[in-house]
């Protein structure tokens, strides 16, 4: 049986059919879960230039910028010049419920927008540092790194938030506004390496992979058209994990990919210790049908200094019970925005100090 059925006018196809090869979910699950989440993710994607990952049977997983000729008309899309291609790439924004269960349709698993929005594309809403540990074992060396990164953040007035890559590491995100994208570029190098320099045992900004000594990996490099994974996107791995936020709570920060861990990884997010980044809003688990994970309340918690965010916080979608095995808190980080209380060319020379 095929399963297919219409949602929202659109109609999804091969429901009950495997996702990948050891996802141990089917594209249903990954159909329910999106749509079950919708109200969170799409406040990430909405008017951003959105590069997704496709996993289409008896294929490699592969990421797809531009989109297909077969689009509907109805999907909004943005022409953008890309300077590694030479080419205008048509990206598609992902901003209603028909879009992202049309994308969930064509089995994109992971979405992974631009950190500046369409209509300004050379001002980045995010400063944005991967902690990346030498093995997925290592998650706990992460953990550390992100302390030095907060005190590199408050050593420079600035206050950022943590989320899980959904693979083995770390995202730091600070929100910021009106800025240039050189100067969000040079401030996230300068941050990175004041983090580096307060413990250069643990921490490196070495870009050469043999040249990090299993040390932490702390990457600056995700500015101007970099995009990152959303919170609450799936992944293309095993179980179909999903990059949630690590909460601060009480406890030691718990390794997501420890035994019993299972396929959410946010499960690792409930004893985070308040040390890793600063107290977020209280949060909520919800409980889908999907197999995949399960996602939280959408908290707008990055924020710098006593600036307050510009959206609302909104309650667990009705019909959907807490969790309390598979609980996890999500940062929203690519749907808020701050006024910046200092410069950032001023973070560029404060760290180099």
């Amino acid at each position: 049986m095929s399963g297919d059925e219409v949602r929202d006018g659109v109609s999804l196809t091969n429901l009950d059919q495997p996702l990948f090869e050891g996802a141990e979910a089917t594209k249903r699950d990954l159909v329910d879960y999106l749509d079950a989440a919708r109200d969170r993710i799409i406040p990430v994607l909405d008017d951003r230039p959105l590069s997704v990952v496709r996993v289409v049977r008896g294929q490699e997983p592969f990421m797809q910028k531009n989109v297909p000729r077969y689009t509907p008309a109805w999907v909004r899309r943005v022409s953008l010049w890309a300077e590694a291609s030479q080419r205008d790439v048509s990206y598609a924004l992902c901003n209603d419920r028909r879009t992202l269960l049309w994308f969930a349709n064509q089995r994109a698993v992971e979405y992974h927008p631009t950190l500046f929005r369409a209509d300004h594309w050379d001002r980045p809403t995010h400063l944005v540092l991967d902690l990346d540990p030498p093995s997925a074992e290592a998650f706990p060396l992460a953990a550390r790194a992100a302390q030095l990164v907060r005190q590199a953040l408050t050593d420079a007035g600035l206050v950022g938030a943590v989320k899980t890559s959904g693979a083995k590491g770390l995202h730091v995100f600070v929100p910021i506004e009106g800025q240039a994208t050189v100067d969000v570029a040079a401030a996230t190098r300068a941050i990175a390496a004041r983090a580096e320099r307060l413990d250069p045992t643990l921490a490196t900004t070495a870009f050469m992979r043999e040249d990090r000594e299993g040390k932490v990996f702390i990457d600056s490099t995700r500015a101007g058209g970099a995009t990152v994974v959303a919170v609450y996107s799936p992944r293309v791995r095993p179980k179909v994990p999903v990059a949630v936020e690590l909460r601060p709570d009480r406890g030691r920060p718990r390794d997501p990919n420890r035994p019993g861990a299972g396929n959410a990884r946010g499960q690792a997010t409930r004893s985070c210790s308040p040390r890793l980044m600063p107290p977020t809003h209280r949060t909520h688990g919800v409980v889908t049908r999907a197999k995949l994970a399960t996602a939280g309340h959408p908290h707008l918690f990055s924020r710098l200094g006593r600036t307050r965010l510009e959206h609302p916080v909104h309650p667990p979608p009705r019909g959907h019970a807490r969790s309390r095995r598979g609980q996890a808190a999500y940062i929203v980080a690519l749907g808020s925005t701050a006024k910046m209380p200092i410069s950032l060319p001023s973070v560029s020379s404060q760290m180099a100090k």
